[in-house]
């Protein structure tokens, strides 16, 4: 007897395989958004990965600066500046709701703060000259670190052991901090000149910092305690004479590439950080005053904050070519990527 072939069923089934399959590679991979804040706003924008799209625009309060989330996005981490106002606030983000959850007040104006991998230690630079630590999970502050200057930039190494604190000013230095050891400091990094934005490497050897009065970074090695080269970025000639600062310094996530803001040239230097020279291989113009940038986990898009047009910049890497722009808020500054875990819907739009 024949065997007759019901192709319309066959095709169906085929149909369900590749998209289950599709979606099953989706939750694998979880959902990924970035998340900026803008600074003489009150508000912060949350854009999807991949399709550019703002899908919440979130109200957090007056002058949000900085930004972080531990590795499992339960909760994002923003600074109200507040700059009206004697002491700024702490806030806690609910990613999957976009509820604020708990506000703390801090010290005055904090800047760029940071997180422990697994969210339990923040640390905020605030205009007191102090550093306060904050438990993650308990919400209450447990330990001040002086530092002197103007705490600004902050950086957690990925073990979660230390902590990298950056202040404006007279320091001039980098201080360590032993998170497991109670929050004592346990050493510092100077630097030629007072240290703006930071980066460190994922294994933990090396901190590159934007220091004021060079057009490019230093690097140091973390076991030294010292500068080990001094970069300067390839200035186009149009700019010869005109002067700039950088303020924005990442690492991509696949330890290839560092790329640093050169705010007033409006241009993005990228430079191999795999060759001890960290060679300039490329520099891409802005339509704007660029200040800050981060990545996707996957490296594949870069994200630039266009603080004088009130826009993201999104750059694919590999090609090195600008593929579109968002617009967000009033003074785009920090941002960051967190990614929706595994196995769990999309958060609520």
């Amino acid at each position: 007897m024949p065997v007759r072939i019901n192709r319309s069923r066959i095709l169906a089934s085929l149909f369900v395989f590749v998209v289950s399959t599709q979606f099953a590679a989706e939750l694998v991979a979880g959902n990924q958004y970035l998340w900026q804040t803008n600074a003489y706003g009150d508000d912060v924008h949350v854009i999807e990965v991949g399709s550019n799209k703002v899908i919440k625009r979130i109200v957090v309060g007056p002058e949000p600066h900085g930004i972080a989330a531990p590795d499992d996005a339960s909760v994002v981490y923003v600074a109200i500046e507040a700059f009206k106002k004697p002491q700024g606030e702490l806030i806690w983000v609910n990613p999957r709701t976009y509820e604020v959850e708990h506000r703390l007040t801090i010290g005055p104006k904090p800047n760029q703060l940071a997180c422990t991998p697994d969210g339990k230690w923040v640390y905020v630079p605030c205009n007191d000259g102090h550093y306060w630590v904050i438990d993650g999970e308990s919400r209450k502050v447990v330990e001040k670190i002086k530092t002197g200057g103007r705490p600004h930039n902050t950086q957690a190494s990925r073990d979660g052991r230390w902590m990298y604190l950056s202040p404006m000013g007279n320091p001039r230095r980098v201080t360590i901090v032993d998170v497991k050891a109670g929050h004592k400091v346990a050493g510092h990094i100077p630097f030629s000149a007072s240290v703006r934005p930071p980066a460190l490497s994922a294994d933990n050897k090396r901190y590159f910092q934007n220091v004021d009065g060079l057009l490019g970074f230093e690097v140091a090695d973390i076991a030294q305690r010292k500068v080990i080269a001094r970069i300067e970025h390839k200035i186009p000639e149009k700019y010869a004479g005109r002067s700039s600062r950088c303020h924005g310094l990442a690492i991509r996530p696949d330890q290839k590439e560092i790329w640093s803001c050169n705010v007033e040239h409006q241009t993005v230097h990228i430079h191999d950080i795999t060759d001890p020279a960290y060679p300039e291989l490329a520099s891409l113009e802005m339509i704007g005053r660029i200040y800050w940038l981060c990545f996707s986990p996957d490296s594949k898009y870069a994200y630039l904050a266009v603080r004088s047009k009130k826009k993201v910049c999104v750059v694919d890497t590999a090609s090195r070519k600008i593929i579109g722009y968002v617009e967000v808020g009033n003074t785009p500054k920090r941002n960051l990527v967190i990614t929706i875990g595994a196995g769990e819907n999309k958060a609520a739009k």
